[in-house]
């Protein structure tokens, strides 16, 4: 059952009632003097990146995978390119001696 906010515009007064749905409007029509106040919801949880629980083997694998496409990207660099050590010793070297021939 719902919690319902109410606002009684004579007591100027606002309180909860604990109610089923299905008599929200009969309640509302027995107390004409009183309006109910529509409240944001509160979301809570940990679904967005980066907060909340770690990400399982399975999601950082196609995360690596994805970035070992896109070798130039921010995922990349926060991934990991999916690149062995050889490789990327040899790019660090080719990339190197490219700077120096310039």
């Amino acid at each position: 059952m719902p919690t319902y906010t109410f606002y009684d515009e004579v007591k100027d007064y606002q309180y909860e009632e604990f109610m089923f749905i299905s008599k929200l409007d009969e309640y509302k029509k027995n107390n004409p003097n009183v309006r109910q106040i529509y409240t944001p919801i509160a979301i809570v949880g940990d679904h967005l990146m980066g907060v909340g629980p770690k990400t399982d083997g399975g999601f950082n694998d196609n995360m690596k995978r994805i970035a070992s496409a896109h070798p130039g990207s921010p995922l990349a660099d926060r991934y990991g390119s999916g690149a062995s050590n050889a490789q990327i010793k040899t790019r660090n070297i080719v990339d190197k001696q490219r700077k120096n021939n310039k």
